[in-house]
């Protein structure tokens, strides 16, 4: 499959941004290691989730196109397949849970999609996203061959800009990031050990990692809404036992220190999803030695959210 990701990789040339790395010295020092921040928290639509919608909707022939698009997601899928339907000219339809954060939702709007809200407590995704489809193609947030190949290209760019990683660590929620990301990585360093990461309380993808079966959270209450997938997809889940050495999870309060540092030590703003492999690092979940790649997935908070974050911070100093 790595052909797969070199080949979204040419496509995605143009429209997607080349996303830069950033480091830094103190976190260095804490850490005893040399870490590299790959910032798809500055890519369009403000998430790496525009790579995979890229290369899954720029493949669809003229009669898939004038049907249209849909697809489910509580915000970053969301924007990218908004932003690509637009771009490409392809009528786009989004089913959210009613949950999702405001800003996901408002800028799904803005790009001209037509956004139906589903309440997640009487109703899955699934059935929501049935009962609209009238020959329009679903293009699911992760478990997708051209939708994860598209995701791999952003391991695949950190590795091109900085060379040889001894560990990289990825957020998972459905494992789209993730098992791309994996593929590239071994491919291009088999000695590099890839670790994903996802919060405590949305934990089925590492007990599914453990227990070699799939598992299921349904309706996670975290605070990193990217990663409220109920489980693994039926693609996603063996690439993940294939390729990835290690899963850990994070607590909630791990995620907003991970999202204060970034904020205050190299002003980023990042989503508490986005944030899950430096909450792994800062919390000792995950060790790691050497030059250490750490994807930062996205950057869409709600300033609401991200004032709450920074104030909590704040009271525990007082």
């Amino acid at each position: 499959m790595f052909e797969q990701i070199q080949a979204a990789a040419d496509r995605l040339q143009g429209y997607a941004h080349l996303t830069p790395i950033m480091t830094s010295q103190t976190l260095n020092q804490q850490l005893g290691g040399q870490v590299f921040l790959k910032c798809e928290n500055l890519q369009k639509v403000g998430a790496f989730k525009f790579r995979g919608a890229f290369n899954a909707i720029v493949q669809l022939n003229d009669s898939e196109r004038n049907l249209g698009v849909i697809t489910y997601s509580s915000g970053n899928h969301a924007q990218a397949v908004a932003l690509v339907g637009r771009l490409l000219g392809i009528q786009t339809t989004i089913v959210m849970p009613q949950n999702a954060p405001l800003a996901k939702r408002t800028a799904t709007e803005g790009y001209g999609a037509n956004v139906v809200l589903y309440d997640p407590v009487k109703t899955t995704r699934e059935a929501a996203t049935a009962a609209l489809q009238t020959g329009q193609t679903l293009i699911p947030p992760f478990d997708h061959a051209d939708v994860i190949a598209g995701q791999g290209t952003a391991a695949l760019e950190l590795f091109n800009q900085v060379g040889r990683l001894d560990a990289l660590l990825a957020p998972c929620g459905g494992g789209g990031l993730l098992s791309g990301s994996a593929i590239a990585a071994k491919q291009l360093c088999p000695t590099c050990r890839v670790i994903g990461v996802e919060p405590a309380l949305a934990d089925d993808a590492t007990r599914s990692f453990h227990t070699k079966q799939l598992q299921t959270v349904e309706n996670p209450q975290t605070i990193a809404d990217g990663t409220r997938s109920p489980s693994l997809g039926q693609l996603t889940f063996p690439l993940i036992l294939n390729y990835v050495d290690q899963m850990v999870t994070v607590s909630e309060a791990a995620i907003k220190e991970a999202v204060r540092f970034l904020f205050y030590r190299l002003k980023l703003v990042v989503e508490p999803s986005g944030a899950l492999g430096l909450a792994a690092l800062l919390s000792g979940q995950a060790t790691a030695e050497g030059r250490i790649g750490v994807i930062l997935s996205g950057g869409n908070i709600d300033g609401a959210m991200m004032g709450q974050i920074l104030s909590e911070e704040v009271k525990s100093v007082a």
